[in-house]
């Protein structure tokens, strides 16, 4: 047993020696198989190695050829340049010596002419000293009288020449005002009207006036008291009078009186109520007459009071002109020639309209209408272009050209032919203050007012005032009338100076 124990040790020795020896030549083997593999890597390491680096250093060899060909070009590039700034400043230096000689050559020039102009100057005034000597003059004597005598050939000459240009202007702006004038006038037809201030009322028998007159007249003192109005009962038959300043009271008492005429119950206590009813009735008519003229010309956009209070225009004259129906045919011609001259058109139609506004109420509150107008407007909140209508129409030069318009068209509808009518008085008064205010004016010989007062004949001292001074009195007459006067459209101005030299051959 212990044999086969020994015998089993032995080979177990056996086998571990021989696993031993052959794991160890298999290492071996490995060993000189894996440094073999390494000897044949660095070989090939350094085979390539060895390209690389040729090929580095023909790379480097074709750079710094490289480098150098472009050192050299950009050598050559320099050179050229540096020729070029060489040539270049030598041209420059060039330049500046021609230039500095041309300069002191100007220089010289300048001190040449100065001494001519010295020596000139020297001359003139030798000249002019002698010329005194002989003349036996001073300069400014004989400058003087030299001006004087230029001044005298030339004025006749500026005279002419100032009329023919002022005339040529004025023929060339005539004509055209003259066809935009005409052209709003023909698309404008208005009536005639002539002033009163009476109202006359039908009645069907002359027992009426009893009637009215009343008991102990308690019945007429009613209604003049109620109304404002006098009641003027003569010998026409089946007539009476209402006579008054405001047509606005007139209407009332017509219209009460006609009520009362016609109810036949005639006292007081009627009176009153009729008179509250015609009040009334006016007021209605009032309001339509200022509604009918806003709608005939299209303007919109007026606060129903004001239009209330233009509808009393309709019972408000001026020198017998109709105020409502002035005042829309203003608004047409404003309308028409705002067209024409590239105005606002709707700014001179509702100014134009509303210009006159202020007489609806002027006798009821202080002040002219111009004034009062522009307060009413103002209040109502209407823009400034249009409030301000009210006073342009009476300025001598508004400010806009929408108040030269309006202006115009009032004076065109004020001025046409049966427009206005003017008392005997009032026509006399203004061609005597005509006359007087034109007499004043030194040199003015004699005055006469002709054409109705459109035209004023100034004869003036030959004596006293030569062609040009002739010619400026005029046109300060014309301003001076402008100013101090009224008078309704054109007024021409006609400045006669004659001489007249008579002698006798005997």
């Amino acid at each position: 047993m212990f044999l086969s124990i020994g015998i089993g040790i032995g080979a177990l020795c056996v086998g571990l020696l021989v696993g031993y020896v052959i794991r160890k030549t298999i290492g071996q083997n490995r060993v000189n198989s894996a440094e073999q593999r390494a000897e044949t890597i660095l070989a090939e390491a350094k085979a390539k190695e060895s390209d690389v680096i040729l090929k580095a250093k023909d790379a480097a060899i074709k750079i710094i050829d490289e480098a150098k060909k472009d050192e050299e070009s950009r050598r050559r590039d320099l050179k050229e340049h540096q020729q070029r700034v060489e040539k270049r400043e030598a041209l420059f230096d060039t330049k500046l010596i021609e230039l500095q000689e041309k300069h002191q050559k100007l220089q010289d020039k300048a001190a040449q002419i100065e001494q001519i102009k010295t020596e000139i100057a020297h001359i003139k005034d030798e000249q002019a000293a002698r010329l005194e000597t002989i003349s036996g003059m001073s300069r400014e004597d004989a400058k003087t009288i030299l001006l004087q005598r230029v001044e005298q050939d030339a004025k006749e000459d500026i005279l002419a020449r100032a009329k023919k240009v002022e005339q040529d202007g004025a023929d060339e702006i005539a004509l055209r005002a003259r066809s935009m004038i005409a052209d709003a006038m023909q698309r404008c037809a208005a009536s005639v009207i002539s002033e009163n201030t009476t109202t006359n009322i039908a009645l069907a028998s002359d027992e009426m006036k009893g009637r009215i007159i009343g008991k102990e007249g308690r019945n007429i003192r009613t209604i003049e008291s109620l109304t404002g109005v006098d009641i003027l009962i003569d010998d026409t038959p089946q007539t009476i009078t209402l006579s008054g300043f405001s047509l606005i009271r007139r209407m009332v008492a017509k219209i009460a009186i006609e009520k009362l005429l016609k109810d036949g119950r005639i006292h007081p206590g009627r009176i009153e109520e009729y008179v509250d009813q015609a009040k009334q009735e006016l007021g209605a008519e009032i309001k339509k007459a200022g509604e009918d003229a806003i709608f005939a010309l299209g303007v919109t956009g007026l606060d129903p009071r004001l239009v209330q209070v233009l509808g009393r225009l309709k019972f408000r004259s001026s020198f017998g002109q109709n105020a409502l129906l002035h005042s829309m045919e203003v608004a047409y011609l404003s309308s028409f020639l705002a067209a024409e001259l590239g105005a606002d058109v709707s700014v001179c139609k509702k100014g134009g309209l509303l210009h006159d506004i202020g007489k609806a109420v002027d006798h009821e509150v202080q002040g002219g209408h111009p004034q009062i107008g522009y307060d009413i407007l103002k209040k109502f909140n209407l823009p400034e272009e249009i409030a301000y209508q009210c006073i342009a129409h009476h300025e001598d030069a508004p400010h806009t050209l929408e108040g030269v318009v309006v202006k115009i068209a009032d004076a065109i509808s004020a001025s046409r032919p049966g427009a206005r009518s003017d008392t005997a008085e009032r026509y006399l008064q203004r061609i005597t203050d005509l006359e007087n205010l034109v007499l004043e004016f030194d040199g003015v010989e004699k005055a006469y007012a002709i054409q109705a007062g459109r035209e004023i004949r100034v004869f003036v001292s030959p004596d006293k005032m030569d062609d040009m001074t002739a010619y400026n009195t005029a046109k300060t007459i014309a301003r001076k009338i402008e100013q101090d006067l009224q008078y309704p459209g054109e007024l021409k101005v006609t400045l006669i100076r004659e001489k007249r030299i008579i002698e006798y051959a005997r």
